[in-house]
């Protein structure tokens, strides 16, 4: 079964516009539902694209120069930026965006550069929902475990025992199906529990 996609495109020519849409129709997992934020009488493109809502935004980065967010500002900072590339942008505009595009892709090659996208975008929801399913005496004693203290050590900052800090540790463990404290370390990091500076002194 096919994924439904909404794809708003902007982009101020007609043939260009037709080629990618040809394109997006193709694409293997996805079913596009394509959105044009541009045509021959609708020139304000920025104003459309605030009231709509899609999952991807394909865009000709000359619309948009260094910083394509700027030019979106009532966008959700979560929605995906892709830039039409033509072959002659500016990398350093490229690499505003969170993907590419370029106008010689197969669509095999949009779907995998959609696939990253949306699969990113999944995992990170994936890692919310597992912070989530913490409790905060637990993300607590991550965050010691982190800083490389011993279970008699979080017993004593946290007031607990030292048979419940590994009750509790047993059961972050089960949870995350994480078991080193170089794997929490990792987690942690990620899901912002600690900065990178509070723990180099212990890497």
């Amino acid at each position: 079964m096919l994924t439904s996609v909404k794809i708003a495109i902007a982009e101020p020519s007609a043939i260009v516009r037709a080629g990618l849409e040809a394109q997006l129709r193709k694409l293997q997992h996805y079913k596009a539902q394509i959105i044009y934020l541009m045509d021959e009488q609708r020139r304000e493109w920025q104003d459309v694209a605030a009231v709509i809502s899609a999952d991807i935004y394909l865009i000709n980065p000359m619309l948009t120069g260094a910083n394509p967010r700027a030019q979106l500002p009532d966008l959700a900072f979560e929605t995906k930026l892709m830039a039409i590339d033509y072959g002659s942008c500016d990398p350093l505009i490229l690499r505003e965006y969170d993907g590419v595009i370029r106008l010689i892709d197969s669509p095999a090659q949009i779907s995998e550069a959609i696939d990253i996208l949306l699969q990113n975008e999944q995992a990170a929801a994936s890692a919310n929902l597992e912070a989530q399913m913490l409790t905060p005496r637990e993300r607590e004693i991550i965050i010691c475990v982190v800083k490389g203290m011993t279970n008699k050590e979080i017993a004593g900052q946290l007031y607990l025992s030292t048979h419940t800090v590994i009750t509790h540790r047993r059961n972050i463990s089960k949870k995350l199906q994480i078991h080193s404290p170089s794997g929490l370390t990792i987690y942690a990091i990620m899901n912002k529990l600690v900065e990178l500076e509070d723990i180099k002194d212990e890497l």
